[in-house]
């Protein structure tokens, strides 16, 4: 998501830096990215074929369907099954695969089109083999339930950090079924002006306690909290990646996990 332009509108401003990040962090071994056609628009898909592409084996690219951009970069609703369909074309169709792993079915909130349509049409996308499996964004407890009564799961991204905990029903339902959740904004929201991960004085605290940065210890404490966590820290840049990678190598201790909960 941080790959494209400011807003994630337009092109990047350092296109090898872009691209770099990209390579730089399958080489040390990173699996799962995590993208979306709308990113950009148009712009974060094609790095990634440019940059990735032939793809590794192991590689899962995971996207999204179900927003779209106007001509002024503002995130509008695309939750149509035709619009569905059409996103998810659009993405095999920029990404130079014939199906994908996953792809997330975005729900906004505000959107006239009931859930369950909307999740027909990914089943029947899943069914052609146009993707490999479902998953879910942005959607309350309810709608996880319905979907899981209808299909397999693979995987539920949705907002949750240290200082972000207004979704821990769904979180613990996830973490109870099995189904990998991937917190979004795991390192606060770009769009905020005011950061309240990297700013909490009790992440503060504990980075500097353990000899660690306050994104490592947001995001070693999203890993602590179930197996199943999968986490997408945006960057653009190698020292933010790196910065990212150095996570999987903070411990938790007992204080930190007092200080943080």
């Amino acid at each position: 998501m941080q790959l494209p332009g400011p807003g994630v509108f337009g092109p990047p401003k350092d296109r090898d830096g872009a691209l770099a990040v990209l390579r730089t962090a399958v080489d040390a071994g990173v699996n799962h990215i995590d993208t979306a056609q709308f990113y950009g628009p148009d712009v974060a898909n094609e790095l990634i074929r440019e940059a990735l592409s032939p793809y590794p084996d192991d590689l899962v690219l995971v996207s999204k369907v179900g927003a779209a951009r106007d001509g002024q970069g503002q995130w509008l609703p695309a939750q149509r099954p035709e619009e569905l369909r059409a996103g998810v074309e659009a993405n095999l169709a920029s990404l130079d695969v014939e199906q994908l792993p996953v792809v997330n079915l975005r729900i906004h909130h505000e959107s006239d089109v009931p859930f369950g349509e909307q999740l027909s049409l990914m089943i029947a996308l899943r069914d052609e083999g146009l993707i490999g499996g479902v998953g879910l964004s942005n959607v309350d407890i309810d709608q996880y339930r319905e979907a899981r009564s209808r299909t397999e799961v693979a995987c539920v991204q949705n907002p949750y950090s240290v200082a972000d905990r207004s979704g821990q029903d769904l979180f613990d339902a996830c973490r109870s079924d099995g189904v990998p959740f991937v917190p979004f904004f795991p390192l606060g929201s770009a769009f905020n002006a005011e950061n309240p991960v990297l700013g909490s004085p009790a992440v503060q605290e504990t980075a500097r306690r353990l000899g660690a940065t306050a994104a490592q210890v947001a995001l070693a404490w999203l890993l602590h909290q179930a197996p199943t966590v999968l986490l997408i820290p945006g960057t653009s840049s190698l020292d933010h990646l790196e910065e990212n990678l150095g996570a999987v190598g903070v411990a938790l201790d007992a204080a930190a996990d007092g200080a943080l909960a």
